[in-house]
């Protein structure tokens, strides 16, 4: 499917697995990524777009004549995915948690002939995480959506990734990401609210609403990036949250 002779053609239809291939070395062999693959900068700026995460342009695909497609079971459209499957060699990857980061890694690294350098980054992110040892568990509530409001479920990479941070999602008997009433919420009676900045983007006024709705509760706008992205950002992710937890 891969061979290592400077003519192969990727692209990537999952944000962080852009930056993933950036950090894996892939510079040449990346061709296509999504119009919100915006890390690293440089490739976005210089990458041809193929659409978004699930408005694919199979067009511009096809013109780039791909060696292999990476997609993402969660963050694509399975029609689209399946469509591209009869054309070109796709690896659609699935991400629910922490350790399923970890095989991600090896498993692109593994595709792309990058296996030592994938070794190496999963090494460094086991590193950054040990030193988090077992922080003490805050009950949360994670915000990704408003009208409808809607949360993480106990199912999803995010809701790994707040247990790491130290907090307990008070929504881990739901799956996938559950829309909530405010009412409900109040009678869990959080220590936190969480309010990532994406895919919707929580700003100060939507905190400071929230805040008058659930006064004594710790309402903070977080980097949806370091609980959401699976891949090289989860190095950045360990130093994230101890600012967050310190802040």
């Amino acid at each position: 499917m891969f061979n290592k002779n400077g003519n192969v053609k990727i692209v990537s239809l999952v944000p962080s697995v852009t930056e993933l291939l950036y950090t894996l070395g892939l510079e040449q062999e990346v061709a296509g990524i999504t119009k919100f693959c915006v890390h690293p900068q440089t490739w976005f700026r210089t990458k041809t777009r193929i659409g978004g995460t699930k408005t694919l342009n199979p067009e511009k695909i096809a013109a780039l004549r791909p060696d292999l497609v990476i997609a993402n079971k969660e963050e694509n459209v399975k029609e689209q995915v399946e469509a591209l499957q009869e054309r070109f060699p796709v690896l659609v990857t699935d991400v629910n948690s922490y350790r399923g980061a970890l095989d991600m890694i090896h498993t692109i690294g593994a595709a792309t002939q990058r296996t030592a350098e994938a070794t190496a980054l999963i090494s460094a992110i086991e590193k950054e995480f040990a030193a988090l040892k077992n922080p003490a568990q805050k009950t949360a509530a994670y915000f990704i959506w408003k009208d409808p409001w809607m949360t993480a479920g106990g199912d999803t990479f995010i809701s790994d990734m707040m247990s790491r941070a130290g907090f307990k999602n008070l929504y881990a008997a739901r799956n996938r990401y559950p829309t909530v009433h405010l009412d409900e919420l109040r009678a869990l009676c959080p220590e936190y609210l969480l309010l990532a900045s994406e895919p919707y983007p929580f700003s100060e006024k939507h905190r400071a609403a929230l805040q008058r709705l659930f006064p004594g509760v710790k309402i903070l706008l977080v980097d949806g990036e370091l609980f959401s992205w699976y891949g090289s950002r989860m190095l950045e992710a360990p130093a994230g949250f101890l600012r967050l937890k310190e802040g």
